[in-house]
């Protein structure tokens, strides 16, 4: 069977995974317009709350900015920067207040060396090679197999090596999952003993959003998955004709 023939067809496996996404990005879509009206009981904005956060935890150096778009938010640790979107930064709703502690919580992982923080930062730029480098060594690797000799070892070489860049893909999704829910739990953390967050409420409103939001690496990760077994998939049943 041809090569992209067969990978497409075999895509039919991603469809519980798209369809996850979706719903997780509606999810979080939805939940975000619900409560990016709902103030907090505090008349601080997310801007300024996220300023007290990490000057408490002795991160003055790093600068908050405002950035364009809707739930653009994110920390770049390599700038020391933590960038609101537009409904987030100068808001106090429930839902800003949350998604700003959030990226300082990414600040604080990143202060006190959290394994799974420190090991998606050095997998960024591998992953970025991946993307680049991943289908050009399957491809060789297969015209090795086919047209090679000496059993194909080098042909068997490319080929593992580019299944071992996908893998890398996939490991990615894998670490950043536990580090978005645990810059979460911080963030909850740091509002109510900030005293930010002061009922039950507006806490459990935060908590909502933030779920949501961590809902969205679930699909990211079950997706990468599938796509990592139609990508296998493929490649050993080629090596296999």
């Amino acid at each position: 069977m041809d090569a992209f023939l067969l990978y497409w067809i075999l895509g039919i496996i991603l469809v519980p995974g798209i369809i996850f996404a979706i719903y997780t990005q509606t999810k979080i879509n939805s939940t975000y317009r619900e409560y990016k009206h709902q103030p907090a009981s505090t008349d601080k904005t997310a801007d300024q709350i996220a300023r007290e956060i990490l000057d408490k935890n002795e991160l003055q150096d790093i600068v908050i900015e405002h950035t364009p778009g809707e739930l653009t938010d994110h920390y770049d640790p390599g700038n020391s920067r933590i960038r609101l979107s537009e409904g987030v930064y100068g808001s106090n709703s429930v839902a800003a207040i949350g998604i700003a502690a959030h990226e300082v919580g990414h600040a604080i992982q990143r202060k006190e060396g959290h394994f799974a923080s420190k090991l998606r930062t050095l997998l960024v730029p591998i992953v970025n090679f991946s993307s680049v480098i991943l289908w050009p060594l399957v491809l060789v690797g297969l015209l090795f197999n086919i047209f090679g000799s000496v059993d194909s070892i080098v042909g068997t070489v490319f080929i593992w090596c580019g299944i071992a860049f996908f893998g890398i893909s996939m490991l990615f999704s894998l670490v950043t999952l536990p580090t978005e829910l645990d810059a979460s739990k911080r963030a909850i953390e740091q509002l109510t003993e900030g005293g930010f967050l002061t009922n039950e409420v507006e806490i459990e409103q935060t908590k909502e959003v933030l779920r949501a939001a961590a809902l969205t690496y679930v699909a990211s990760l079950v997706v990468s998955v599938l796509n990592f077994v139609r990508f296998l998939v493929t490649i050993l049943a080629l090596r296999n004709e």
